[in-house]
């Protein structure tokens, strides 16, 4: 029988993701993980695809990316542009 709903596990990978991001940060001390990074290219991707989605959001175009998303981003450091301004980084410290 069914029972009337759905289950969408579709949120399931990026919460794993994001569990990497977690265990990269405490591991480097920050969540700048490098394009190339051979331990886990796969958490490269992900980072890249957080900053597209998160651009999306900005313009309210379709996207993936949500608010309590970004704010789990941002709690562990989330770098949404690390080319922008680097000077302005090593100042703020």
């Amino acid at each position: 029988k069914k029972i009337g709903f759905k289950w969408d596990g579709s949120h399931r990978p990026w919460e794993k993701s994001y569990e990497f991001l977690v265990k990269f940060t405490k591991e480097y001390g920050h969540a700048q993980v490098p394009a190339k990074f051979r331990k886990n290219p796969n958490l490269a991707n992900w980072v890249l695809e957080q900053r597209k989605h998160y651009k999306q959001f900005l313009k309210e175009e379709p996207s993936s990316m949500t608010e309590s998303r970004i704010e789990l981003l941002n709690k562990v450091g989330f770098e949404w542009d690390p080319l922008l301004h680097p000077w302005e980084k090593q100042s703020s410290k």
